[in-house]
């Protein structure tokens, strides 16, 4: 057009721009918006709009923000892009104020921006407020209004009403069904969700690939190699042809099942991969601790493309799980200085994990103290978590206090400095840190192990004795202690901090719920196979150091998924090394 020459004009910009911002092209969609601003139609609205979406799509939420606030003139679709902006770049709250400014305007929502907005609620009270402003203004009958409000009251807890909202649906299309499983899995309902998508495929209804990426959703909560394998098969038969985001996901299923196998099939028969496909893979090794495997894996992709702050943190994460420190600092220093890639808060936290697993705490702390950023909860917590391996009080107590500011809702801290103090034998300070969880209103997260046993999940706390098989469960577990306790097993005491007597507090480590589960496993699997068990929480130490004995009396290998990594125990060893 230029070279003809014909001028564009307030239509051809549009056009040129959602080009680049499906692309993430900001250099040349900054040219366009020096183009429209020669030709005269950078503040025209047509071209505002698709300014605001562009700069948004890459990143720039300030400069799509100084695009809207110099806007002359708005329409509906001024505002559904500015919010869509807010949504694009996480600033939920902004994004509901700005729908709030609009409607106090006098401006009638049209089908964007309640879109745009329904995605930004995450509380109760603005999903029902939202929900009046759709009634409101007739929008509650539309369908893909109506697909909206169910994940909104999912995503808000309030599963029942996003159920209800799917049951009134005279016509569901897959985007219904899709809908109602995905705000199933947000929902930690995994189970709900595989039976809603088998509902589905009993009214013969085939899937697509936003239905099966749903399910996959809710797979992984489930963490069920069996039913991963199951639906594996489903998503061949459903779309034969290969496609890039089922795979990663796919992929990123059989990595959080415990199946680096399966896992690495699936990555070697992609057609293609992309960023996401790679990084996927490098931290599904890092969380099985194959550091050296992720960094071949890392060597092999950088030949191919330029990481990212993603793949970065993958790769960091796999050396910190693996002891690699010089790897790591050598992957660290790298990111700005070959590849442009500025460190954010997350690798530094990996940073600082790195060091403080190795033992140099007090490096760890000199490096927290020159970052060019304010540490944030992420970077502390690292540092607490390598406290409590090497039983560093006194550093443990200096992240706390920025710990217990920045993030004083997470229960997860008061308890593991708890549990420093606890194995010092300073129960003093133990129960006053306890004492100050309950005065702020912080409850425990309750440790629970769960194991699939013929295609059912079974689920035991500390001291569990609601399973039929109790005394079963119970004697087997006297016996396996003893055999193990024979082979050199040596309790340790410090993972129990109430104060009773030392055979009482030996029966609680004993009752501890990874051992539960291990043992109803060894009742009610073949022996010779495979035992895999599921933590809401970080495994405990005297557990971890019990099931290597367990595997070696046994003969059995033992997978446990914990919420950091997997170990995988055979004949006396965790592949992790005891590095963790």
């Amino acid at each position: 057009m230029q070279y003809l020459p014909i001028a564009p004009d307030n239509f051809t910009f549009p056009f040129l721009l959602k080009a680049c911002a499906s692309l993430r092209i900001l250099s040349l969609g900054s040219q366009l918006h020096a183009h429209a601003f020669i030709y005269g139609y950078s503040s025209h609205v047509f071209v505002a709009n698709s300014l605001i979406s562009m700069y948004a799509k890459c990143g720039l939420f300030g400069f799509s923000r100084r695009v809207f606030d110099k806007m002359p003139q708005r329409s509906v679709v001024s505002w559904s892009a500015m919010i869509g902006a807010c949504l694009q770049c996480g600033f939920h709250d902004q994004g509901l104020l700005m729908f709030t400014r609009m409607l106090d305007d006098g401006i009638k929502p049209n089908r964007a921006s309640i879109l745009n907005a329904a995605a930004c609620v995450w509380s109760e009270n603005a999903a029902h407020r939202m929900r009046g402003v759709i009634v409101d203004n007739g929008l509650d009958n539309d369908h893909s209004v109506r697909n909206a409000s169910m994940l909104m009251f999912g995503r808000c807890g309030r599963i029942d009403l996003a159920r209800s909202l799917f049951d009134g649906f005279t016509y569901k299309d897959l985007v219904c069904w899709a809908s109602m499983i995905d705000a199933y899995a947000r929902a930690d309902l995994p189970l709900e969700a595989l039976h809603l998508f088998n509902e589905m495929r009993l009214q013969c209804i085939l899937p697509d690939s936003i239905v099966l990426l749903a399910v996959i959703q809710a797979c992984s909560i489930r963490a069920s190699l069996q039913l991963a394998r199951a639906l594996h098969v489903v998503i061949i038969r459903c779309l034969p042809e290969s496609l890039l985001a089922l795979d990663t996901a796919v992929l990123d299923l059989y990595m959080k099942c415990g199946s680096l196998a399966y896992a690495r099939k699936v990555f070697d028969k992609m057609k293609e991969r992309n960023i996401i496909s790679w990084s996927t893979m490098i931290s599904g090794y890092g969380m099985h601790g194959y550091g050296r495997e992720a960094l071949r894996l890392f060597d092999q992709m950088k030949a191919l493309m330029i990481p990212d702050h993603i793949a970065f943190v993958s790769i960091l994460s796999a050396c910190s799980h693996a002891g690699l420190i010089t790897e790591g600092w050598e992957c660290f220093n790298s990111m700005e200085r070959d590849f442009g890639v500025k460190p954010k808060s997350e690798h530094y936290a990996c940073m600082v994990d790195l060091l403080g697993r190795a033992g140099q705490l007090n490096r760890a702390l000199e490096f927290i103290e020159r970052m060019p950023v304010k540490p944030d909860a992420g970077v502390w917590g690292a540092l607490l978590g390598a406290c409590r391996i090497h039983s560093n009080v006194e550093l443990a107590e200096v992240a706390a206090k920025s710990l217990l500011d920045l993030d004083a809702e997470n229960p997860g801290r008061y308890v593991l400095l708890s549990n420093i103090y606890a194995a010092l034998g300073k129960r003093k300070e133990a129960y006053r840190i306890r004492d100050l969880m309950k005065s702020r209103g912080v409850k425990k997260t309750v440790g629970r192990t769960s194991i699939e046993i013929k295609g059912n999940i079974y689920t035991f706390i500390a001291g569990d004795r609601t399973n039929p098989e109790t005394e079963l469960i119970y004697s087997e577990l006297g016996k396996l202690m003893e055999r193990i306790r024979q082979e050199g097993y040596v309790p340790d005491l410090s993972f129990v901090l109430h104060d009773v007597e030392g055979e009482t507090r030996e029966m609680m480590l004993y009752a501890h719920s990874e051992k539960l589960a291990i043992v109803f496993g060894l009742i009610k699997t073949e022996s010779g196979s495979s035992i895999r068990i599921t933590k809401n929480l970080r495994v405990c130490g005297d557990c971890h150091t019990a099931t290597k004995f367990i595997s070696k009396v046994t003969g059995r290998e033992i997978v446990v998924r914990d919420s950091q990594r997997f170990h995988h125990f055979v004949n006396g060893t965790c592949f992790c090394g005891d590095y963790w």
